[in-house]
């Protein structure tokens, strides 16, 4: 077995334009997905929006630059996160297609060494 990060990404200006309907509806399928993956689910979370973000880069020169923002200028953001344990990486796209991202979609990426 191995952990997977499954990475949500979401396009804030289509949330921003959401009457609430959308958001309720999505909070109730991770509520869904939850319930129906909890033996592989080893964590998860929402992130707050990409205007709260703050990146640090090298310099270069062994000090950093730390600005406010994400790292590059997109159309979808990185929205919320799901941990999970799968026996391959078949099973944990299995899985991460179960994910609801209405206004995206997610990204699996295996934990180096297990997590």
């Amino acid at each position: 077995m191995g952990k997977y990060l499954v990475m949500i990404y979401d396009d804030e200006a289509k949330w921003a334009a959401d009457d609430g309907s959308v958001a309720e509806q999505n909070h109730k399928n991770h509520q869904a997905f939850v319930e129906a993956n909890g033996s592989t689910v080893r964590g998860g979370g929402q992130l707050d929006g990409s205007e709260t973000a703050t990146s640090i880069r090298s310099d270069g020169n062994g000090g950093y630059v730390v600005t406010d923002g994400v790292f590059a200028e997109t159309k979808e953001v990185m929205g919320g996160y799901y941990v999970i344990e799968a026996a391959d990486l078949d099973e944990a796209l299995a899985i991460a297609k179960q994910v609801p991202s209405p206004m995206g979609g997610v990204e699996v990426r295996p934990l180096v060494n297990g997590g």
